[in-house]
């Protein structure tokens, strides 16, 4: 028998993600007892770099979608390279983000959905280039984890695998789109909980059904 496992599947890069920050951190504080696993879905991985200048526009007009239907807002910092993507120097990809995620789960396994939600915050509001090693330094502070150890760590193909191993894992559980969230209750049983932006009153909703049925059939 198996205690039910909350995964949330997201990408550092993904918009809508950043607006759901609130109402999964809000489910993790909510559901103390209640393993979480965030996983990396590897939304943006280019072979060869991508400028932001391909997403930008779309970018551009969906960025207040989000802003209203959730709450959250966009940094200037962020969307200076949004309105300016020609004199930008970002190349997104999801690659170093979920490395950094798999680093940080290995010190605190109980904090990944705090942590996915630093990631969001550094790159929506504060601008930071989530490919660059230094976007991650101040999170290192917050979390009493020493410099050294975690870029040694990034720099490693332990962690990069462990992140394409998710990638993988993501792309098994079906996920087509982020956020996403699903309950696993047994070795072969997943409810599917949101998929896309879900506000906390109807995921909470249906988790506390869920978390029920699972309770009978164990």
């Amino acid at each position: 028998m198996m205690n039910p496992t909350l995964f949330y599947c997201y990408d550092a890069y993904c918009g809508w993600c950043y607006g759901f920050c609130p109402v999964i951190k809000k489910i993790a504080e909510n559901y103390p007892t209640l393993q979480v696993e965030v996983l990396s879905g590897g939304m943006i991985l280019p072979e060869k770099p991508v400028s932001i200048s391909a997403t930008a526009h779309y970018i551009l007009g969906a960025y207040k979608n989000v802003e209203e239907l959730t709450g959250v807002e966009f940094g200037e910092d962020y969307l200076w390279h949004i309105k300016n993507p020609e004199l930008s120097d970002w190349f997104p990809h999801s690659e170093k983000p979920a490395i950094a995620l798999s680093i940080f789960k290995e010190f605190y396994p109980a904090r990944q959905v705090e942590f996915a939600t630093d990631l969001q915050i550094a790159l929506h509001y504060e601008g930071r280039d989530l490919t660059d090693n230094e976007a991650y330094r101040h999170l290192l502070e917050k979390y009493s984890i020493a410099p050294e150890t975690f870029y040694e760590k990034l720099a490693s193909e332990t962690y990069k695998d462990q992140a394409h191993y998710e990638f993988s894992l993501v792309k098994q559980l079906q996920v087509t789109g982020f956020p996403c969230v699903l309950l696993q209750v047994n070795e072969s049983k997943f409810h599917l909980l949101a998929r896309g932006y879900t506000d906390y009153e109807t995921l909470r909703a249906r988790l506390d059904v869920a978390l029920a049925e699972a309770s009978k059939t164990n």
